[in-house]
């Protein structure tokens, strides 16, 4: 008998952290590689929020703190909600987590029973599946296509519900793929959750500052009033204001989901970083004006890193239209030969070989369930991103085809 717990085999390590892992351990042992498989701003957390954390420590700050966040934190989030969403919660209405993966568990965890199906748009991020799988519950996979731009349509996911649906996980602008939905595309599937009340949606926001060429970002509980009974928005600091590793999440919902999602932090981590707390207390609350500014540093990257990937033979490459991701179609290079004789049978070997030959690592797309694709994380210097582009066009130039 084993004395791991089966609910081991129901799971995986993430994609995404092991290809970084690999790529610092490449670069450890002296090789040159290019790392963007990482999702986080390369830029550092601005000043006035690191100083907002330095005054927390010298004012003795670092006790523990309500388990699911500090009222001063509670407020800064209501009045985001109201400013950017129109969403009106209460602080009994607000959870604070040790980011957002931390408040979608809580969720999950606190609301799937053994058989539960939860619904996923695909290209979807990573850790989706596996939280639904740990919980009990069972991932049911809704794909997108490249021509629909990877966005779900109202017909996909009304195929998808069943009677045992409990959840829609959403995520726009989305990580892999960086599509966007507008407020008509969101309406289409708002007005399909409206006809079944027992499916609840978990709105994944985390991308919603990193907007371009003028998309306007909704939250689906702002375009449809209705549902927001049950919706759960999900957001964090992590991403607009470079602060992956402060590890700080939150979320609106109804009162008894928020409750419940509290009564699960509190037998795991308790508190998030009572340091971090005030910190995004300062994010939420200061100077707004550096992200749009970030937006449209990551639009140039963007930008380059599309139109490079789009000279390549056998890429092809559409434009997000927000968060920092690209995710190019390689169908063109399946059944390739590397000069080693290698042959590229799917997206993982790609970006294996590719990571092998030319040190730039990127993670494959089955990872995030839709294949043929990889995905470019481009929150990088844009000398980086161009160095990269060209490596990744040297390896497939070099590539032998029928």
């Amino acid at each position: 008998m084993s004395f791991l717990s089966a609910t081991l085999d129901r799971v995986k390590p993430s994609p995404t952290v092991a290809m970084t892992v690999l790529a610092q351990e490449m670069k450890a042992a002296g090789k040159d590689v290019i790392g963007l498989s990482a999702g986080e701003p390369d830029f550092d957390t601005p000043e006035h929020i690191k100083a907002a954390a330095i005054r927390a420590i010298e004012e003795g700050r670092t006790k523990y703190t309500a388990v699911d966040g500090i009222a001063e934190l509670k407020s800064a989030i209501r009045a985001k909600f109201a400013r950017d969403n129109g969403l009106e919660y209460s602080a009994a209405e607000i959870s604070v987590g040790t980011g957002g993966k931390q408040v979608l568990y809580n969720a999950l965890m606190a609301t799937l029973n053994p058989g539960d199906e939860v619904v996923i748009p695909a290209p979807y991020w990573v850790s989706y599946p596996d939280m639904v799988r740990l919980g009990g519950g069972v991932p049911v996979i809704a794909e997108t296509t490249l021509a629909s731009g990877f966005k779900l349509t109202p017909e996909a996911l009304e195929a998808a519900i069943t009677e045992r649906t409990k959840w829609v996980i959403f995520n726009s602008p989305s990580n892999p793929c960086g599509a966007g939905y507008t407020k008509l595309e969101l309406k289409g599937l708002t007005d399909v959750l409206l006809r079944h009340p027992h499916v609840w949606l978990m709105s994944d926001d985390m991308y919603e500052h990193i907007v371009y060429d003028g998309f306007e970002f909704y939250s689906p509980a702002q375009v449809e009033p209705r549902l927001k009974g049950r919706v759960l928005t999900v957001n964090g600091v992590s991403k607009a204001y470079a602060m992956t590793g402060w590890r700080i999440g939150y979320a609106g919902g109804p009162e008894h989901l928020i409750s419940a999602m509290r009564k699960i932090q509190s037998q795991s981590t308790t508190n998030p970083s009572s340091i971090s707390q005030w910190a995004a207390v300062a994010a939420l609350v200061g100077p707004q004006d550096g992200l749009a500014a970030n937006a449209g540093l990551f639009r140039r990257r963007r930008d380059l890193v599309v139109a490079a990937l789009n000279e390549i033979d056998g890429i092809t490459c559409p434009v997000p239209e927000g968060a920092f991701y690209v995710y190019p179609s390689i169908a063109g290079l399946i059944g390739a030969r590397c000069p080693d004789g290698t042959v590229i049978e799917n997206d993982e070997v790609f970006c294996i070989k590719l990571l092998e030959s030319v040190g730039v690592a990127v993670v494959f797309g089955a990872a995030f369930g839709l294949s043929p694709h990889f995905r470019v994380s481009y929150a990088a210097a844009d000398d980086v991103l161009a160095e990269a582009c060209t490596r990744i066009a040297r390896f497939c130039a070099e590539l032998e085809r029928g």
